[in-house]
């Protein structure tokens, strides 16, 4: 363990220096979104090249446990080592699982690929947004957090077409190489600026005990949440088990925390009023985004008979007002002492919208529908930069990246709950229909008679999003406002290892 003194760069890092960092980050952040969304739409073509059709959610889940297990533990090794070395590693795994994956001879390669490839991937997310809360105070970080939302409205729009041109007219492994320049021009782009970052570190002891039980924890809980009510029924011993390995890793985790002498997750972080509530808040919120960006598709093709090409179109409205919304709302934070207000005007303007689609899922007009998904995705983006902006605000420097981990950790796991939760509405209302083994993958194209009644399930995925929304909304009330921190005087100075 070094004990000599972490000492901060001699000059502080001028506005060229912190748009090329913010300019490169966001180009790490881009192969990590577009990983996630590139794929969808060319796994018919994996799964018929490779010969194995059953296994292709594997594709996808592999890549969602690993990348959703590490990401706090790279938040925390990047306080102890520092970020530019974690966020390389990041890339360097990254690579090497796409070159893996691009390279799979079999279902079985594919799958571990995509696993390695998302121990990489877990960690560009939290890293990036750690590194713009080392070279940008909280009283201007809200704009730069737009940034990070024109990047996943850009995957989102953008990987779904891309996967689909690549997998039907070149090669399904091309959405693989495509990152090796990207992770190339990422690395060349942060390697030597990152140097320059203003180093908060102090001496640290990781704790792997604690680290490997919230892995272990969490991906029984991922894997029970993935497989529950589609694979195996809910209450099969399976997805019991699974539930209960989890239960009692995370009773363990907890124990490990109060006795550890420098637990994996610092007490004092997990229990700031504005980590945990804020990180409560946003973890709902984009759980209820996520949910809605499978879910919707999915409602346009059965519900109102759209094509796939359609419903990717009538998606538009709520990618692109989370897109404007929180790029507004991020440089908005910069001239107002109440930020909270944006977001819960915001969210209120969400949850009206949502339970004017469950009121009448079937009756209201296209046209009608994206302009409430449009208010929907408005009023969830005022709240992310709001929330990613005060949990960072209420740490201290050398904490930043724990903090950040722990929130993209449970915004994950909001995701995969959220998920979950409305594809158990789904598929339990398409079983009493007397189809007790539909899967989504089989429900997209039963657009006859399944649509018809299935508007009424709808009405209930559209209700349980209000909720969540509802829940994310009294968290934001709940969790404390405070005056955003000016530009760090330390940033300049020398910092002593403790």
């Amino acid at each position: 363990m070094n004990s000599r003194p972490v000492v901060a760069p001699q000059m502080p890092l001028d506005h060229a220096a912190v748009r090329t960092i913010v300019l490169g980050i966001l180009l790490a952040m881009l192969l990590g979104a577009l990983d996630q969304t590139i794929v969808a739409t060319a796994l018919p073509t994996i799964g018929r090249d490779l010969g194995n059709v059953e296994d292709l959610s594997w594709v996808v889940t592999a890549y969602l446990l690993t990348a959703t297990a590490v990401t706090p533990l790279y938040g925390k090794l990047s306080d102890i080592h520092g970020r530019r070395t974690m966020l390389l590693v990041a890339i360097g795994v990254f690579a090497l699982g796409s070159i893996a994956c691009a390279l799979a001879p079999s279902m079985a390669v594919l799958i571990v690929a995509r696993g390695l490839q998302g121990l990489g991937g877990g960690g560009l997310l939290s890293l990036a947004q750690t590194i713009i809360a080392d070279v940008v105070p909280p009283i201007e970080r809200g704009r730069y957090q737009g940034y990070i939302g024109v990047v996943f409205a850009s995957s989102s729009i953008g990987g779904p077409v891309l996967g689909g041109f690549f997998a039907e007219h070149l090669h399904w492994s091309l959405i693989f190489w495509i990152n090796l320049p990207l992770g190339l021009l990422a690395f060349l782009m942060t390697n030597s600026v990152l140097k320059r970052l203003p180093r908060y570190e102090r001496r640290h002891r990781l704790d792997l005990a604690g680290a490997v039980l919230m892995v272990a924890a969490t991906t029984a809980l991922l894997l029970a949440l993935t497989w529950g009510g589609t694979r195996y029924p809910w209450f099969s011993p399976r997805i019991v088990g699974l539930l209960a390995a989890s239960a009692a890793f995370w009773l363990m985790f907890v124990v490990r925390l109060m006795t550890a002498r420098e637990p994996f997750l610092p007490l004092p972080v997990l229990l700031n009023r504005v980590v945990g509530i804020g990180t409560a808040s946003v973890s709902c919120v984009f759980g209820t985004m996520i949910g809605l960006t499978i879910f919707v598709p999915l409602y346009f093709e059965v519900v109102l008979g759209l094509s796939a090409s359609e419903s990717g179109l009538a998606l538009i409205p709520q990618l692109a007002g989370t897109l404007v919304a929180s790029t507004a709302a991020g440089r908005a934070m910069v001239h107002m002492r109440h930020y909270k207000r944006m977001p819960m005007v915001g969210l209120g303007l969400a949850i009206a919208a949502l339970a004017a689609m469950a009121a009448a899922p079937t009756a209201l007009p296209l046209a009608a529908i994206c302009t409430l998904l449009g208010m929907v995705g408005i009023g969830m983006g005022t709240l992310f930069p709001v929330t990613t902006v005060s949990v960072q605000n209420a740490v201290l420097p050398h904490q930043l990246g724990t903090a950040t981990g722990v929130m993209n950790f449970f915004r994950s796991l909001g995701g995969a709950l959220m998920v979950s939760v409305f594809a158990a509405i789904v598929l339990g209302g398409s079983a009493t229909q007397g189809k007790p083994r539909v899967t989504l993958e089989t429900l997209a194209g039963e657009l006859g008679n399944a649509g018809a009644g299935l508007g009424g399930v709808f009405r209930w995925v559209f209700a349980a999003a209000a909720c969540c929304l509802a829940v994310g909304l009294v968290c934001l009330l709940l969790m404390e406002e405070r005056p955003l921190r000016g530009r760090q005087p330390s940033a300049s100075t020398p910092i002593a290892a403790e």
